[in-house]
């Protein structure tokens, strides 16, 4: 059996005071964005780093209201979604230089939502060769920069871009 040390993602299955309800709403309640990863907040959606992304800079756009669906969600959070996307693919070309992406939504536990009660976007910057042999034969990302580093590239990086 391979170990992987990941000593970051204690705090996260430890937790005494585990969600009572969705992350996502909890998150932008808690008034803490740098502590959540929140890089920026519209009106009627947030933007934050995934905590456990498949690739540095892995973005997520996440309406405010509890929506399970694109359909649930009404026509302003829908178009400012993609608006903060399209700001999301701008920010990340800046800083990371990606030859690619990877944008979509995963409807539905059965269709991969993690998260399956609260619509969001995902929005991955991707290279040549960053899938390769360990996350095939192993199931391991290797990510080269840590979480608080890609946080405060991509506040800076919103604002300018």
């Amino acid at each position: 059996m391979d170990h992987l040390w990941s000593p970051w993602r204690y705090q996260y299955v430890q937790r005494i005071d585990a969600p009572s309800e969705c992350v996502f709403c909890e998150q932008p309640a808690a008034n803490d964005d740098a502590k959540h990863f929140i890089i920026h907040r519209a009106e009627f959606n947030f933007v934050l780093l995934n905590l456990y992304p498949y690739t540095t800079g892995h973005i997520m756009v996440v309406p405010f209201a509890h929506v399970p669906t694109l359909e649930a969600a009404n026509e302003e959070t829908v178009c400012e979604m993609m608006v903060l996307t399209q700001h999301a693919e701008r920010c990340l070309r800046a800083v990371y230089r990606p030859r690619g992406f990877n944008i979509g939504m995963n409807i539905g536990e059965c269709a991969g939502a993690g998260i399956a009660g609260h619509l969001h976007m995902h929005v991955l910057p991707r290279w040549p060769g960053d899938t390769n042999f360990l996350s095939t034969i192993a199931e391991t990302r290797l990510m080269p920069e840590d979480l608080a580093t890609t946080y405060k590239k991509l506040v800076e990086a919103w604002s300018t871009a």
